[in-house]
């Protein structure tokens, strides 16, 4: 199995887990005289069985992500957790942009004038540089995810 086929199964796994989830819940109270329609204790075992086989894909991910290397000689799990950083600098600029970029609606010329302390374009430059830089790393981790056996 290639290691981008273990991402898929990993989040089919936590997608599966959260149906059994809400599954059990909708099932532990009925109302008195009633069965429920799935046996809540086989549904929590069915939920134990699965949580430790992702349990397992996980540790086999990591393990193999700490081992992997980009051509960069960066290893995948550097390479994710650079990723991460990525995406939030880039979505905390973006928050910085957009509350720059409201409109101020002033009714009368004696209300107060705000001034955006930072330049915008500037900001909007950084934004388009952390986008290229992450669409760059993604590929890589991408590439490697799909050739790299698990």
């Amino acid at each position: 199995m290639k290691l981008a086929e273990a991402l898929l199964l990993r989040s089919e796994y936590q997608k599966m887990l959260e149906r059994l989830k809400n599954r059990v819940l909708s099932n532990i109270k009925v109302q008195e005289g009633d069965k429920p329609l799935e046996n809540p204790e086989e549904l929590i075992k069915e939920t134990f069985e699965l949580s430790e086989r992702l349990c397992e894909l996980v540790n086999k991910i990591n393990s193999r992500n700490v081992s992997t290397k980009l051509p960069s000689g960066q290893t995948l799990s550097e390479a994710l957790a650079r990723r991460d950083t990525i995406i939030k600098n880039r979505n905390f600029l973006n928050s910085i942009i957009g509350t720059a970029s409201q409109k101020d609606h002033r009714l009368t010329r004696s209300e107060i004038k705000m001034n955006v302390a930072i330049s915008v374009a500037e900001t909007q430059k950084q934004i388009d540089d952390l986008s290229k830089e992450f669409r760059e790393l993604d590929v890589q981790i991408q590439a490697l995810n799909w050739t790299t056996d698990l």
